[in-house]
């Protein structure tokens, strides 16, 4: 059986279509699966390791850009759903998931035009323009969060989570070796704000680090800075004399967390899909320009349940940020109980329940 994934631009929208083709590829050998997104997004990057084939089409964004932006875009369209058109009518699939960015919506439109089973996936509580769109095209709807539903026509949306990358799942069961790399004694912290880094964290935790001197020896910090802010942070951690793993993007993500007795982030749909499922506690920093300020949104509803702390990005600091770490540190039950909560919220099996709806929805009416 053969299913393409369009979609990406962002970590956001990519790992999750990721963790929907993994598990597609593993229910059933001889399953292939073909990612649709621009060479510009992420998944140019990712997926050069040939993991999964990508094809790329000419789609360009339309939301939060110049007017100019947006007639270019608009003139595009035909471009890249007859690019779209081209790859589905060459690789064939009997199956076509939307996950949200650019790409997704001139690969539905194709896929519709050839008759082909169409599902889309919204990581977050309030759709975003593509797949309030797209809603009208898919056969199923797949939302991360209960309050997604009302968005969507209710006979076809179903709660599933948002798909995390079947390596993840690791973090249900830590094996031995990944106690035995983390150093005994030291007291982890792990710090990045998405695949690009996030520059008010860095410059926070720079900040922070001079306040942190009294623990010096006790905590050890891993950060992922993204490219430009790299040497900044590095020179930070080298100056003021702290243990720390620093680098512009981590492949190994799972083993971060798993080392990681905190964790310093955004509050993408993605990333509490997976503080959740890991069980780590975390200090949560929402990006105010998400669209419908959805980062904040998922913060507020996990820090309303006990399961993370939060610091609005207006209220970031060097001083805010070291007192949270600092009070974290020293109060082990308050991590303890942000870590039985978030633990609830986790979904470890979203990727499986996505891909036994879309294998009805295949042999629907065949």
């Amino acid at each position: 059986m053969k299913g393409v994934i369009a979609g990406g631009g962002t970590g956001g929208h990519l790992f999750p279509g990721m963790a929907i083709a993994e598990a597609f590829v593993q229910r059933e050998k001889g399953n292939e699966v073909l990612f649709i997104g621009t060479e510009k997004g992420i998944e140019a990057r990712v997926l050069s390791d040939g993991r999964f084939p990508l094809r790329t089409i000419r789609a360009m964004p339309l939301k939060g850009k110049s007017p100019l932006s947006k007639i270019k875009a608009l003139w595009s369209l035909p471009a890249a759903i007859s690019e779209a058109l081209s790859a589905l009518k060459e690789f064939r699939p009997q199956i076509v998931v939307g996950v949200g960015g650019y790409a997704s919506g001139p690969t539905l439109v194709a896929a519709f035009l050839l008759g082909v089973k169409r599902a889309i996936h919204e990581q977050n509580m309030i759709p975003g323009m593509t797949n309030r769109f797209l809603k009208r095209l898919s056969h199923r709807i797949f939302v991360s969060f209960e309050e997604a539903k009302g968005y969507f026509p209710e006979g076809k949306t179903i709660v599933t989570g948002n798909p995390i990358r079947r390596e993840f799942l690791a973090c249900l069961h830590p094996g031995r070796e990944w106690a035995v790399k983390k150093e005994e004694g030291r007291f982890t912290v792990l710090i990045f704000g998405g695949s690009a880094g996030a520059h008010r964290i860095n410059e926070a935790i720079v900040e922070a680090l001079s306040l942190l001197h009294a623990i010096n020896s006790s905590v050890k910090f891993i950060h992922q800075t993204g490219r430009t802010d790299f040497d900044l942070v590095s020179e930070a951690y080298r100056e003021r004399g702290f243990q720390a793993l620093v680098g512009p993007f981590f492949e190994e993500m799972v083993a971060c967390y798993q080392m990681a007795d905190l964790v310093i982030c955004r509050a993408g749909a993605s990333t509490v899909a997976e503080l959740a499922v890991c069980g780590k506690p975390a200090i949560l920093i929402p990006y105010p320009y998400a669209a419908h300020n959805h980062q904040y949104i998922n913060a507020k509803r996990l820090v309303d349940q006990g399961a993370a702390r939060m610091i609005l990005d207006e209220e970031l600091s060097g001083e805010t940020l070291s007192k949270m770490i600092l009070h974290l540190i020293h109060h082990p039950e308050e991590r303890e109980a942000m870590e039985e909560a978030i633990r609830k919220i986790g979904r470890p099996q979203a990727a499986e329940q996505i891909v036994d709806h879309c294998y009805k929805l295949i042999r629907e009416n065949r």
